[in-house]
């Protein structure tokens, strides 16, 4: 959107007559940790604290809301642990808010402590923390009286088996969560006596990278009372109208549900408008919705001072790091590609590392052979634009405080993870390591060396431990052994790598070539 467009809209909504009442939720997502601007000046706490000010000063009802996913991917998060997201989400008044997968990254006990302080309203109808360090701090839905009509927002959470860590929710019961949006958005509807139902879900718009996966576009066709659905996980960005991703899709009674979610790391936010004065009988077409780019569109002088001043401290940290160059990149390496350069250049460094760390085993007496290496290319966090490599860019493009681990694995064990990576778009494999589909992404043949795998045979095999628990749907790798464990982050040891690059003058320019590849005829 234009500022031109942008700044007709926000003065059309101020000269709307007081006859019409109307109610504005504004929306945002998945932001993970992304306080500052991006490289291009795109996002940014700063100039979505603005936005929001600008449409509640054009505006009579707003409410603000969060669908979870606001911390980890980048130094804010890494260094100080949720100690700038938390009081920031505060400052800029959000209302309501929900969890997401990342959330639960430093453990339950840390993500509670960070809530409890929390001034927006916090909602989780399938999170049952009975007994937890979160027991109390959540609640199924609430309802807003707005203009004397009722809104109904309820919380609904993605699945955390093998996607967070299960020593991070200890004590968490998971409930349904179809079953789950169904009987509240019912018991808001027909018991509460609300005009209108939004359902604010972190489950993502489609399941990838897991098909197995409930996500709002089944909620929406699987549900009766849920007339809007504030979405997150997936980082999907719903246009109003047109694009990939429909915003209106039916529901079980063939109705039109409003869905929507803003994409990723703040670079826009979402806005819904509701007629309330005509609320009954209103379906998700009659809610209007777009979408506003987060530019850099606002003067300092509009931009909030407070935040301003909060922030220099921690900036100073962040900023010194991100200045230290210590490497050079000769191409543009995509965090989104599934498979190319940098899930090559990942892998690669596994494969290096983990026989670095087999051969001093070896020489200290105890023979091991690394095999190949597997790693996890949604770990990869930040793009690495061609030029300068920074110390700060490598921390925050491997944010997780994940471990490296050599695990005992059977060939077969591996071929199922590989079957579930290929149906998803493949995975970050070792160059020793091919993965060859038909062109329905069903597994023909994985060769290691050159020669077919070997389903009775154990391989040694470089990984974090987060995979080596069975997490992101691979969990056939579970049932390996694990044979060594290291001591600090995989950040430290792919920081030394970069940096070796550098030290001897070479550039970074990894194999581009995908290595999950579709069988060719031999005519």
């Amino acid at each position: 959107m234009k500022l031109r467009t942008f700044i007709i809209s926000i003065l059309a909504a101020a000269a709307t007559t007081a006859a019409a009442d109307r109610l504005v939720i504004l929306h945002t997502n998945d932001t993970h940790s992304n306080v500052e601007p991006d490289a291009n000046g795109i996002g940014g706490v700063l100039q979505r604290k603005a936005i929001f000010d600008s449409v509640r000063q054009a505006e009579k009802h707003v409410i603000l809301v969060d669908a979870g996913d606001m911390v980890q991917g980048t130094l804010f998060f890494k260094f100080f642990g949720g100690d700038v997201e938390y009081p920031l989400m505060d400052m800029q008044g959000y209302d309501i808010r929900v969890l997401g997968n990342h959330e639960f990254d430093n453990g339950l006990e840390s993500m509670a402590d960070h809530y409890r302080s929390s001034k927006a309203e916090r909602l989780s109808a399938n999170y049952d923390f009975t007994g937890t360090a979160a027991e109390g701090l959540f609640k199924p839905y609430t309802i807003k009286k707005v203009a004397g009509k009722k809104i109904g927002f309820m919380g609904i959470n993605v699945d955390p088996s093998s996607l967070i860590a299960a020593k991070n929710t200890e004590g968490m019961k998971f409930l349904p969560i179809i079953e789950t949006a169904n009987r509240v958005a019912h018991e808001l509807k027909h018991d509460k006596g609300c005009d209108l139902v939004v359902a604010v879900t972190h489950i993502g718009y489609i399941n990838a990278p897991d098909p197995s996966r409930e996500t709002d576009a089944m909620l929406a066709a699987a549900s009766k009372d849920i007339d809007i659905i504030i979405g997150g996980h997936s980082h999907t960005l719903v246009e109003p109208e047109g694009g990939q991703y429909p915003s209106l899709l039916k529901n079980a009674e063939g109705k039109p549900v409003r869905v929507v979610q803003t994409g990723k790391y703040g670079k826009y936010v979402g806005k819904i408008e509701v007629d309330l004065d005509h609320l009954k009988g209103s379906t998700g077409e009659d809610y209007k919705y777009e979408l506003i780019p987060v530019t850099d569109r606002f003067p300092a002088e509009k931009l909030d001072q407070k935040i301003t001043k909060f922030l220099e401290p921690y900036k100073q940290s962040v900023d010194s790091v991100n200045a230290h160059v210590i490497a050079m990149s000769a191409a543009d390496l995509s965090s989104s590609s599934g498979v190319g350069g940098y899930p090559n250049f990942t892998a690669d460094f596994g494969l290096a590392y983990g026989r670095h760390i087999s051969d001093s085993l070896t020489r200290a007496g105890t023979p091991m052979h690394v095999d190949l290496s597997l790693m996890n290319r949604g770990g990869i966090r930040q793009d690495m634009p061609k030029g300068p490599v920074t110390e700060g860019q490598i921390l925050s493009t491997f944010p997780f405080s994940n471990y490296m681990v050599i695990i005992e694995l059977k060939g077969s064990d591996f071929l199922e993870a590989m079957k579930v990576s290929a149906k998803r778009g493949g995975e970050a494999i070792s160059a020793n390591v091919r993965v060859i589909t038909d062109r329905d992404l069903n597994v023909k043949h994985v060769m290691v060396d050159g020669h077919e795998i070997d389903p009775d045979r154990t391989y040694n095999v470089m990984t974090i431990d987060y995979l080596a628990g069975g997490n992101d749907g691979l969990t056939s790798l579970a049932n390996g052994r694990e044979l060594w464990r290291s001591e600090e982050q995989m950040s430290a040891p792919i920081l030394d790598y970069v940096a070796e690059f550098g030290r001897v003058g070479l550039p970074i320019e990894p194999d581009m070539a995908p290595r999950f590849v579709v069988q060719q005829p031999l005519d």
